[in-house]
């Protein structure tokens, strides 16, 4: 069992906070276990709370305009950083000059550097010679595991007995992930024992029990390590309810996700993310978002199992008519519809008790 926190924390963000390409950032600030998070790097919000930026409730995480200043403040409040994390999602996974800049500065300064981008920091000679000079840690978290690791697919999948949902969305960096987390908090809350399998690596540096990273992984395997997380956490704990996060969406043009999810996941119903102020697929100007009506009808041609609720995301939308926005979407397409994050995920375990009693 891995003993977190690990750390103490600085998320870089430099240009991407409160953006789709910040997305790390914002899970680890709103939830982690691996790190304790100290601060954010974004010169944009320098001096504010990263909290506020998010969501409007303060967390206690300022963010400061350059790594150095983050680094000194640590240590002037005596709670020195141990790790630089990259808070970075941008499109195609790669790291800018200016962030491998700061990568190098904190590895002066003695931060171990955790990144889950392609540019595997391991790989970079300058990086990696500095790293051993100074007796840090790089973890490049997107980097591919051991082909004899790797788990094929066995349909041991049918063996699990916990209700499966798996937590969908209609276009990549859409909440997915945020959403599970909530509902697995809200799940025990109410006293059902759940588990969440966390399908990148944003779920990893949270420190998710159970999980894979998909993206990192050759296709072949990637269904077989779907069904392995989540027969192990089956297998090992046996929750009364299996969360999986879902990566990108059927029809992003870049990011397909969830057609391995759903194959060899074989959940037995999903929740579907969606944002109603998006209309165009993440990173793609015109390409328009699919209808939800289209998505849902997708999914459940693919599974034969049914969406039974529908998380909404509030960007670009005025929060205060966000209940308003929740009833119209879910009078139009007859499913419940709630914020997660502005309201809760009750009505979400409420859509799935009926699952759930069936599972007794």
């Amino acid at each position: 069992m891995n003993s977190f926190p690990e750390g103490n924390a600085i998320v870089y963000c430099q240009g991407a906070f409160a953006t789709p390409n910040g997305k790390t950032a914002h899970g680890l600030v709103r939830h982690t276990h691996r790190y304790r998070v100290l601060s954010v790097v974004d010169s944009r919000y320098a001096g504010n709370d990263a909290g506020i930026v998010l969501d409007g409730t303060s967390r206690g995480v300022p963010i400061h305009g350059e790594l150095g200043l983050a680094v000194d403040e640590a240590i002037s409040q005596g709670n020195p950083a141990t790790h630089l994390v990259i808070g970075l999602a941008p499109d195609g996974g790669r790291l800018t000059a200016e962030a491998r800049s700061d990568v190098i500065r904190a590895i002066e300064r003695g931060l171990n550097v955790d990144c889950g981008l392609h540019d595997f920091l391991s790989e970079d000679a300058e990086i990696a010679e500095l790293a051993a000079q100074k007796g840090v840690a790089l973890r490049d978290i997107r980097k591919p595991p051991s082909r004899k690791d790797l788990h094929f697919f066995s349909g041991k999948i049918e063996e699990v007995t916990s209700l499966k949902v798996a937590v969908l969305g209609t276009d990549s960096a859409i909440g997915k992930r945020t959403t599970a987390w909530v509902l697995v908090d809200t799940l025990q809350a109410a006293g059902y024992k759940a588990e969440l399998i966390g399908t990148g690596q944003t779920a990893w540096m949270q420190g998710v029990r159970y999980g894979i990273i998909l993206d990192s992984l050759i296709n072949d395997f990637v269904a077989g390590e779907v069904e392995h997380a989540a027969w192990t956490a089956w297998k090992e704990t046996q929750p009364h309810v299996i969360v999986i996060e879902g990566q990108g969406s059927l029809m992003n043009p870049a990011y397909p996700g969830g057609f391995e999810i759903l194959a060899a996941g074989r959940p037995d119903v999903v929740v579907l993310q969606h944002a109603p102020g998006r209309k165009e697929y993440d990173g793609f100007p015109g390409y328009p978002i699919h209808p939800l009506e289209t998505q849902i009808r997708a999914i459940e041609l693919l599974s034969g199992k049914p969406v039974v609720a529908i998380a909404i995301n509030h960007e670009s939308l005025d929060k205060s008519t966000m209940a308003e926005v929740c009833q119209e979407i879910s009078k139009e397409i007859r499913l419940p519809a709630c914020d997660p994050l502005l309201n809760g995920a009750e009505p979400l375990v409420a859509a799935l008790q009926p699952y759930l009693e069936k599972k007794k």
